[in-house]
């Protein structure tokens, strides 16, 4: 992998990791695009790291608040009924389904998973799911002629049973193009939660899912094929480019609906079919020279 490579991979690890659009599958599509190896589930995963640095920094009030909650409730029974303490066990009890399922399908992430018009599937499949569920959330904000305003979920009414629905809804993202925020915010909207409600889980839900996933990653990346100046020149660049895009995602989705990133998902999905379909890119493009 070349420096430039680099450069443009962790741009776009940046710029897509906390949108709803899937970093893994435009990262995968810009090596496709660009005829680059794909640069694979290793770096993808070590990348990542940067960009829950981020998050960590981003919500490095909330997470101190929720840690030091959490760390009192293993000794003081009291403390477990304070809602940071509930959270930082729902983090931990929504972080389950992806670890498992992780590890049970690491060939597959790593091989079929890659496949292009699986990806193009998943961007249009979930896409449509993302806009069904934020057109029922912006429905119960603004009621109808017939209907009154409903109220939404906040974090503080997050039980165990919807911990585990937006844990299995992350553990989705395992399949390129489905997106983790996508699909822990789709999962979020659906069962009664605020916008902002489900994107600050989402973002919480995501740190040990994926600091865990690059540092599995990390074991295997001494094999002699990983390009470590590269990969780690990407990494900083997507921790830097991701902070930004936190800072102004949260803003967005305070007054604005996923709309836009529903319209670009099924397009850039019915794009990606009529390439493949077209003989254009191969479905497995870039992997035999990755």
């Amino acid at each position: 992998m070349s420096w430039f490579e680099s450069l443009v991979l962790g741009l776009v690890q940046g710029l897509t990791e906390f949108l709803p659009i899937s970093s893994s599958a435009h990262l995968r599509l810009t090596a496709a695009f660009a005829d680059w190896p794909d640069p694979g589930a290793a770096f993808t995963a070590i990348t990542q790291i940067g960009t829950e640095a981020a998050v960590l920094i981003y919500f490095r009030r909330d997470i101190a608040r929720i840690v030091s909650a959490w760390s009192r409730s293993l000794t003081d029974r009291r403390a477990r009924r304070d809602h940071d303490a509930m959270t930082g066990w729902l983090v931990i009890v929504g972080s389950l389904p992806i670890g498992v399922l992780g590890l049970l399908l690491k060939d597959a992430i790593a091989g079929p998973f890659r496949d292009l018009r699986l990806i193009a599937t998943t961007l249009v499949v979930m896409g449509v799911v993302l806009g069904v569920a934020d057109r029922l959330a912006a429905r119960d904000a603004t009621g109808g002629r017939h209907r009154a305003v409903r109220t939404r979920k906040g974090l503080t009414e997050l039980d165990v049973k919807d911990g585990l629905v937006f844990g299995f809804c992350q553990a989705m993202a395992l399949v390129p193009g489905v997106s983790r925020s996508g699909a822990t915010i789709s999962g979020g909207l659906l069962i009664g939660y605020t916008r902002e409600a489900a994107a600050r889980y989402s973002f919480l839900l995501a740190v040990p899912a994926v600091l865990a996933s690059g540092l599995f990653e990390l074991k295997d990346a001494g094999d002699g094929h990983t390009a470590w100046g590269p990969t780690l020149f990407a990494t900083l660049v997507a921790f830097v480019v991701g902070y930004a895009v936190i800072a102004w995602f949260m803003r967005f989705i305070s007054s604005r609906s996923f709309m836009p990133f529903v319209i670009y998902r099924i397009l850039l999905g019915l794009l990606l079919f009529a390439l493949v379909g077209a003989g254009v890119l191969a479905p497995h493009a870039g992997e035999l020279s990755g």
